[in-house]
């Protein structure tokens, strides 16, 4: 009996230890509630618009910088789709739907299937598009400016990079513009999938609502990405930011629309095809950042 009692109260502690050490690998976070307030005003192009005066001393970054003015994407910074990822099912990811005209970048949604498509796999009835980085990144200020589409597909900017030992995420944001009550939520996220001394997934989710519908214009979304903080803006004003105790890991940056069935639902035939569209994509590093 008294052995049974203290294998009992043995599991109790030990269960209470594995609830504070999972609780207390979760980063501080903190995230806007209500409107943005006054939005700085752009002077310069080459410093990011919530740093209109470089206080953090910022230097362009032109590996991961694109105006987007020429005929096509630039081969020697982007791949046309995600070369180890096809897609979200049912959606497969089709290097058709990424174009370049009119100085932005253009992911689009069809409902279509091609005969790529691996139908085994679980793809079918829709497209979709990708763009990832050809070069990693640790550290530094990226803004884009870019229209989500409307539609129940995701328009998503998201920083990622998987190895045997690591496999972190940094979403900048995933948007559902046409989505029944996600019109307007800029949602931002962190994961952790494995480290060397973690192998389970977690994040850390913040949502600000904006005033409008975000597919009705172009807005400027900004991370500021440092070895202590990551943070978020949204026309230049924080709107959320979080403890970096995970993201030290070099990252691949992506656009792209994904159909998400559990979280947006699937795409209503009268919303495709739908376009996300980004005019810049502009990054920065620190002088002595690595």
């Amino acid at each position: 009996m008294l052995q049974r009692m203290w294998r009992t109260a043995s599991f109790l502690v030990l269960g209470t230890l594995a609830a504070c050490n999972a609780e207390a690998k979760r980063p501080e976070s903190w995230v806007r509630t209500g409107p943005l307030g006054p939005v700085p005003a752009r002077v310069s192009d080459r410093l990011p618009l919530s740093d209109q005066g470089s206080e953090g001393d910022w230097v362009p970054y032109e590996p991961m910088t694109d105006e987007f003015d020429g005929p096509a994407l630039d081969p020697n910074k982007w791949w046309p789709r995600n070369p180890g990822w096809l897609g979200r099912q049912p959606a497969y990811f089709w290097p058709g739907n990424v174009t370049v005209s009119d100085g932005k970048l253009h992911l689009t949604m069809r409902r279509e299937e091609v005969p790529e498509m691996p139908k085994d796999k679980g793809y079918h009835t829709y497209t979709s598009a990708a763009v990832q980085s050809k070069g990693l990144v640790r550290y530094g200020y990226f803004e884009v400016k870019a229209r989500p589409m409307r539609s129940h597909g995701s328009s998503s900017l998201w920083f990622y990079h998987s190895t045997p030992e690591e496999w972190t995420e940094i979403d900048v944001f995933e948007i559902g513009g046409g989505a029944s009550g996600f019109e307007r939520k800029y949602n931002m996220n962190v994961h952790v999938f494995r480290t060397p001394t973690e192998n389970e997934h977690w994040s850390s989710h913040g949502v600000w609502t904006a005033p409008r519908d975000l597919a009705d214009d172009y807005h400027v979304y900004g991370l500021e990405w440092g070895p202590d903080k990551i943070k978020w803006y949204f026309d230049g004003v924080l709107v959320r930011w979080v403890e970096n105790t995970h993201w030290h890991q070099a990252l691949t940056l992506n656009f792209d629309s994904e159909t998400m069935p559990e979280w947006f639902g699937l795409p209503e035939d009268d919303d495709l095809p739908s376009t996300y569209s980004i005019e810049y994509v502009r990054s920065w590093k620190r002088p002595k950042a690595q």
